[in-house]
């Protein structure tokens, strides 16, 4: 069953992915239209320093904006923000609007940044439409976020399927969590995503 959508809410595209996650996020970002009516933000493990090399790579090629994620900015709709390497990401709302909070806190399922430490805060995000997407990636990080996410009826659940993962892990952990929508090839996850947001 589809989860509901409601025109009136903001969309928040949440993503996570480990090994083979740069080229997979590259396929992903780069079919989103510059006019995207949503945020995206990323975790991506990698160390400190890769981070920023990889979101001004994908900038470069992609309609929308993609840069490193900075403590205390807004989140703006049509711009991914990639957690930076070996620190936690986490998004806060003040005020009726979402920020990025960065946290040096320490390692969740041997990741910082952590999948689930992203997702978790997420939940707590009111008046969002939720997507969240699982690619790529050896171990669990992002299945047991995952579960907490879904414990509201607007989140819609994507993972990528096994045929184009690098490693199967995260993905796999994902769907045994049964909270999985959509299973998608790697090429086919942006258009899912869109269909699920207009």
């Amino acid at each position: 069953m589809t989860p509901r959508k409601n025109p009136d809410k903001k969309k928040i595209i949440c993503i996570g992915t480990s090994t083979g996650g740069p080229r997979a996020l590259q396929v992903v970002l780069s079919q989103l239209p510059k006019e995207l009516d949503a945020t995206i933000v990323i975790v991506q493990h990698m160390p400190p320093k890769f981070t920023k090399s990889l979101a001004d790579r994908l900038n470069t090629i992609c309609d929308i904006e993609v840069k490193e994620a900075e403590d205390g900015e807004s989140l703006k709709e049509g711009t991914a923000y990639i957690a930076p390497g070996g620190r936690h990401m986490t998004i806060v709302q003040t005020g009726g609007r979402a920020k990025v909070k960065i946290l040096d806190s320490p390692t969740v399922n041997g990741h910082r940044p952590s999948v689930d430490v992203l997702f978790n805060s997420i939940h707590n995000l009111s008046n969002f439409d939720k997507i969240a997407v699982i690619m790529t990636g050896m171990g669990a990080d992002g299945a047991a976020g995952l579960v907490e996410l879904k414990k509201e009826s607007s989140v819609y659940a994507i993972a990528e399927s096994k045929e184009t993962c690098i490693v199967y892990g995260m993905p796999n952990a994902a769907i045994a969590t049964n909270q999985v929508d959509s299973i998608a090839k790697l090429d086919d996850i942006a258009e899912t995503i869109l269909k699920y947001i207009r």
